[in-house]
């Protein structure tokens, strides 16, 4: 009998929790059995879906789109079997969202209530995190990201324009003067990040140059949020997104500069997800209800 269905449950719960023992406690079964079947699906494919390591399971490129289409399926099949059931079609499960702090705490916090009155059977795994976690490893569903897009499979909705912005607080800027230029910000305190891909330069455009200005700091933090808090406290200066700093700036805790002579320094966001036109019907309704929600916050960020 052709159980191939059945096989792909079990390559996905492997999958979604990450070895062989774990699936096959939840199945039921031995470790040994789902190491078969597994094996069955390699061999009548002609290739690994897995890199294999002491240490963890890995997918392999093939083992992701299999994983990926053949959720798809598996969900299709259980939203086929609810309708004809006359069961409710209320969106279940969870859904893994990461993004940094500041934005999670700002633009996604303050919409959840809502969306759970709409979905009250949708749990949300949010991850805050300046890192950008792997989604496939991390198993995450939808990334929150500013820049460039990565050259991968993942499908993205865009959600806006995001600026950053060089702020201080007043009380700094009494003791310690204006910076008029770029090369005055050799003379300041400019707070920095310490995550991996953080690089001790601003990259800024004036009078038509791209100027990529080394900076000195007495503090590196591994997100926003402390940055602001020790901006609002008069410590150095900041260079932070708008919509993390709009309500300091309208309070005149934190002031603009050199507004008048540099460029623009903006990047899109998207939500990025895989999946395409299969995803998840709990996925699909996430990213329905909070893009336009989140399209709208950024606008109103940027003023």
């Amino acid at each position: 009998m052709d159980n191939r269905f059945g096989e792909m449950q079990v390559f996905r719960l492997v999958v979604e929790t990450g070895s062989y023992s774990r699936a096959a406690r939840q199945l039921r079964m031995t470790p040994s059995t789902v190491s078969k079947l597994i094996a069955r699906i390699e061999a009548r494919l002609g290739l690994r879906l897995f890199e294999r390591s002491t240490r963890r399971l890995s997918l392999t490129e093939e083992g992701r789109a299999y994983y990926e289409r053949g959720g798809a399926v598996i969900d299709d099949l259980d939203a086929i079997e609810r309708d004809l059931s006359g069961q409710a079609v209320t969106p279940t499960g969870t859904v893994r969202v990461t993004t940094s702090l500041a934005f999670g705490a700002m633009a996604i916090e303050p919409i959840l209530p809502a969306f759970w009155q709409a979905y009250p059977e949708i749990a949300v795994d949010l991850a805050l995190s300046e890192e950008k976690l792997d989604l496939y490893l991390e198993r995450i569903d939808v990334a929150f990201r500013v820049g460039a897009l990565p050259d991968s499979r993942l499908r993205a909705r865009r959600i806006g324009t995001s600026r950053r912005l060089i702020v201080a607080a007043p009380a700094y800027l009494d003791r310690h003067g204006t910076p008029r230029s770029v090369d005055d910000l050799v003379r300041h305190n400019c707070l920095g990040f310490s995550f991996r891909r953080a690089v001790p330069v601003w990259p800024l455009s004036e009078s038509g140059r791209i100027v990529d200005r080394a900076v000195r700091t007495t503090l590196l933090a591994n997100n926003g949020e402390t940055l602001r808090r020790v901006a609002v406290a008069g410590i150095g200066l900041a260079r932070l997104a708008d919509y993390h700093i709009r309500d300091d700036l309208k309070a005149g805790r934190l002031v603009e500069i050199l507004a008048d002579v540099v460029a623009p320094d903006e990047e899109d966001m998207h939500a990025l997800f895989f999946g395409g036109d299969n995803i998840p019907h709990r996925v699909r309704v996430f990213l329905d209800f909070c893009v336009p929600r989140l399209q709208r916050f950024l606008r109103e960020a940027a003023g």
